[in-house]
């Protein structure tokens, strides 16, 4: 296909003008005659809008000081100049339309009040929301239904936790629900041997009531690189369905068996290294199984992937990716220490059909291999409105193509978005394990890869952060090992913040705060100190020193995020809501694509903080409306 011609396809999808399309057709054709690969890219914003769900108010309110605490969302479909009434039973909060955020203190709320907003357009009321109650603590408690334990063939006891989770509407009521995976406690890592309890899944409404459970059964390994999965509306039907990796003795969560269940193919090292493997996709609202296929990447040889015991031939990660700019696909991914491939499929209505695939060992593709991460990061990076997989060290483009590898190999975190405001673009930090890589932190721009600045450190860098926590410089601020630096690379001290884990919009102000194990801090910029700003007692964060939240989204209210947390016996998931009073009206950050992405494959490998696709933090820009439409 030449220039003309992929221009053309770009543009049969979108939304432009004659006059720009010429213009476009124009600038392809004169790279054409000049010999150059380059080509004008359409705006994402003249593509086809994105399909994504279709949300209520999310309407929350918490008593805090002197009253109650209010808040809601402004979709992502709205104008951000759309006023509000905040009434509290009958009576009406507000003396004039609230325009400017989607919270608010009411002083006269109690315990026993109730409330619903209204959007008031062109001076017009607009259905009024569900009524929210107040919640009786500073969390919403979810309670859980714990599976019981169990013994393995080799006589070792095992009890259960819960561990990550996702969220998705599973019903098509606007709201969301909790899927949270079971861990057992003799779960393992890749590269430790023995036996592993069954892993997992269930899904609850946000009053506890469970919808279902899937038991992944004995031929799925238990462990956090094993089974990461997707909760994500893939067939545009208004409701989210389940993707995970499956095998022979899957029970669904109408109880029907996937395969064969007489078959165990653990080694006696509590390995699985043969029999079949199946990719299933699971209804939303009952769990029931909808269609399993061979999965793939397929295991193929496991000498293949880096060793030949079992250790990385199991390293899987799964993400959505809008491939064709208007309908979500499914991205499951296999290996990054050596092979590596990558699996695009897209369910139409209920049967899944393969899209493409990318293999490291493929001609071609050698500079591939070996440059994966522990995660992944779905994003626009040419901004031809297709999404691309950010798969560490290299990319793959929307059609299945690799798009760039910088060659610095693997790593244990990566962050991607609009690190810097004020340059055109995306950015991703990125730490790398190798001691002889050329850097062991750096910033490349996420379209080309081209490194913008690093430090060697001939060190392995396990931990790296990036989020806006200082004013005193544009943009967001990177750490790890032991430095803290500018977006552009300034170094800015040596003393780091108190996490290098996640980071979460908490508090009033557009900058990031800190979360780490059960508590959320505050970076004092001036002192290189940090100040805590809420310690969930009573909880426990996930994933040994990785200490990370069960879920952490966009879940309710205005759009700050909201922090799942186990309790410490995981009876319950407790999800905690900020109170804090902001007069920056920002829509729901589930409508911004990378973010709600990001909340897709927060659970995939070692579990990252969602980005946003724009930036926010101090001296930001009004966000930029997202091109979507909604799904009912």
């Amino acid at each position: 296909m030449n220039a003309i011609q992929k221009v053309k396809s770009r543009l049969s999808k979108s939304k432009l003008g004659h006059k720009s399309t010429a213009m476009l057709l124009s600038t392809a054709l004169t790279c054409s005659t000049l010999g150059l690969s380059m080509l004008p890219a359409v705006p994402a914003d003249a593509a086809s809008p994105r399909q994504m769900e279709a949300l209520d108010r999310g309407l929350v309110a918490v008593k805090s000081g002197t009253g109650v605490f209010v808040s809601w969302r402004l979709l992502g479909t709205e104008a951000s100049r759309t006023a509000f009434n905040l009434y509290h039973g009958d009576t009406l909060v507000n003396s004039v339309p609230l325009t400017d955020s989607t919270n608010y203190q009411d002083t006269a709320g109690t315990s026993s009040s109730t409330y619903t907003v209204r959007a008031v357009i062109d001076g017009k009321e607009q259905p009024s929301s569900a009524a929210a109650r107040v919640w009786a603590d500073a969390y919403l408690n979810v309670p859980l239904s714990k599976p019981a334990g169990g013994t393995s063939p080799d006589g070792t006891a095992y009890t259960y936790t819960a561990n990550d989770a996702s969220t998705g509407d599973l019903d098509g009521d606007g709201q969301y629900e909790l899927i949270v995976k079971w861990d057992p406690s003799n779960s393992k890592d890749n590269s430790q041997a023995g036996y592993t309890g069954e892993t997992y899944l269930d899904a609850y409404k946000l009053n506890g009531t469970r919808l279902w459970r899937i038991n992944l059964g004995p031929n799925i390994r238990a462990g956090a690189h094993y089974s990461p999965f997707i909760v994500y509306d893939l067939n545009g039907d208004g409701v989210s369905e389940l993707a995970v990796r499956t095998a022979d003795g899957t029970v669904d969560g109408a109880g029907q068996v996937i395969g064969d269940d007489s078959k165990d193919y653990r080694t006696g090292n509590g390995y699985v290294l043969s029999g079949p493997e199946y990719l299933t996709i699971f209804e939303g609202s009952s769990g029931r199984e909808m269609d399993t296929i061979d999965f793939e990447p397929a295991r193929g040889k496991v000498a293949d992937w880096g060793d030949d015991y079992g250790n990385r031939v199991d390293r899987f990660l799964a993400a959505v990716a809008y491939l064709d700019g208007t309908t979500p696909s499914l991205i499951m991914t296999r290996g990054y220490y050596a092979k590596t491939m990558l699996v695009a499929y897209d369910l139409n209505g209920t049967q899944l059909s393969k899209r493409w695939t990318f293999d490291s060992t493929a001609s071609g593709n050698a500079g591939y291999a070996g440059q994966g991460n522990h995660n992944l990061s779905i994003a626009d990076v040419d901004n031809d409105g297709r999404d691309e997989i950010l798969y560490g060290s290299m990319a793959v483009d929307d059609n299945g193509k690799g798009l760039y590898t910088t060659g610095l190999g693997h790593g244990d975190a990566m962050h991607a978005g609009d690190l810097n405001p004020k340059r055109s673009g995306l950015e991703v930090f990125q730490v790398h394990e190798d001691k002889g890589s050329a850097y062991g932190l750096e910033v490349h721009d996420a379209r080309t890869g081209s490194v913008l600045w690093g430090i060697k450190t001939g060190t392995d860098v396990g931990r790296g952060l990036a989020a806006d926590i200082d004013p005193r410089t544009a943009g967001a601020e990177v750490w790890a090992n032991g430095g803290l630096y500018s977006i552009t690379g300034q170094q800015l001290g040596t003393k780091l913040p108190s996490s290098t884990n996640f980071a979460i919009w908490w508090d009033g102000d557009p900058l990031r705060e800190l979360l780490d194990a059960n508590r959320i801090d505050k970076w004092d910029y001036t002192g290189s100190t940090t100040k805590n700003l809420l310690t969930a007692g009573g909880t426990a964060s996930n994933n040994g020193t990785k200490s990370t939240p069960a879920l952490q989204a966009d879940l309710l209210g205005d759009w700050r995020e909201e922090v799942v947390w186990r309790t410490s016996d995981s009876s319950a998931l407790r999800i905690y809501t900020t109170t804090a009073v902001t007069d920056s009206k920002i829509y729901t950050l589930m409508h911004d694509p990378v973010y709600r992405l990001g909340v897709a494959w927060q659970n995939a490998g070692y579990n990252q903080p969602p980005h946003t696709g724009f930036f926010i933090g101090d001296g930001m820009s009004p966000p930029p409306a997202p091109n979507i439409t909604l799904v009912r």
